[in-house]
């Protein structure tokens, strides 16, 4: 069976709307995907149908982008983002997750949100989308991962100051990220034995307690164990030497300590076709790894790599999962 792609809309002012329309141009029927918001937000002279359900999207998105619409209350125009849409943007990404939860979506795929913009405008508290979907599926924890054809990245912690790292990261932290990523490489992109490398915390993984000790008190006992477990795994591994073409020839997926350690590489080989993917949900969630833009939203300059790449990749995960296109 079919099923399409839940887009949400992101916040109106942004690039969203452009990426959207310049991602169904490039898709069309091939990966068919609708999206959740007002139609008045597209860039003038999309061609559009607007749709009663999701299985109209799969006759729909051959000659017009299909757009399930919902009525904003708010007068958000490119680059000029109005609180009063914020309730509008929060209950597109809510009815995409009821969509793919019902099996009427495959997955979803969201388009970038302004957290401050829902904050003033709805009091949205959630530190961004993967919270906010984490909370709407029920689950206490979810990983980030960001995935691009030469590489996939995965940080144990996250948005937090670079000084605070060491005192976040836990053995039950970093058994807990290894094991959601190594079960989603499973199910998800049909890797049966996963390859991990764990990259260390300290420079040369703290060349034998000289530069730190957090390998030999926390990251290796707690990497021993889960080999003991049957894994893959290999580190920790001093970071530098992690991500030269060899290196990540030896591994499905790098295990990285903190932000910019796993984005770094990964914005560097590929900086507008990764994609943020959130593993550990019940549902396929992908989006395109950039912000709203909303410096060069309605300007026609946006580039879509970066979802059509989200859109792929949900639709090549729903495969996986024997659950859609």
């Amino acid at each position: 069976m079919i099923l399409p792609i839940a887009l949400s809309c992101g916040d109106p002012a942004g690039i969203g709307p452009e990426i959207a329309a310049k991602a169904w141009e490039a898709l069309r029927d091939q990966r068919p995907f609708f999206y959740i918001g007002d139609p008045r937000h597209l860039p003038e002279n999309t061609p559009f149908t607007e749709i009663a359900a999701p299985a109209d999207a799969i006759e729909a998105s051959a000659t017009a982008l299909p757009v399930l619409p919902m009525h904003f209350a708010g007068q958000s125009a490119p680059g000029q983002a109005d609180p009063a849409d914020a309730q509008g943007v929060v209950d597109s990404i809510t009815t995409g997750v009821d969509l793919v939860q019902s099996g009427q979506a495959s997955a979803i795929c969201t388009l970038p949100i302004n957290k401050k913009v829902l904050a003033d405008g709805c009091g949205f508290a959630y530190p961004g989308h993967t919270e906010f979907l984490a909370a709407l599926a029920g689950v206490d924890r979810v990983v980030m991962m960001l995935a691009a054809p030469a590489l996939r990245v995965v940080p144990v912690t996250i948005h937090i100051a670079l000084a605070d790292v060491p005192a976040a990261l836990t053995p039950q932290l970093l058994a807990d990220t290894i094991r959601i990523t190594h079960s989603a490489l499973i199910r998800d992109f049909g890797i049966a034995a996963p390859r991990l490398a764990v990259a260390g915390l300290n420079p040369h993984a703290g060349e034998g307690g000289k530069m730190g000790t957090e390998e030999i008190s926390m990251i290796a006992p707690t990497l021993a164990i889960l080999r003991a477990e049957g894994m893959q795994i290999t580190g920790p591994s001093s970071a530098d030497t992690m991500f030269h073409a060899g290196a990540r020839a030896r591994y499905d997926t790098a295990i990285c300590m903190y932000h910019d350690q796993a984005l770094i590489p990964i914005k560097t080989l590929d900086f507008d076709g990764g994609v943020n993917v959130t593993l550990g949900l019940p549902f396929i969630r992908t989006s395109p790894d950039h912000g709203t833009a909303f410096d060069i939203a309605g300007c026609g300059v946006a580039n879509p790599a970066s979802l059509i790449s989200a859109l792929h990749m949900a639709a090549d995960m729903a495969a996986a999962r024997g659950q859609g296109i």
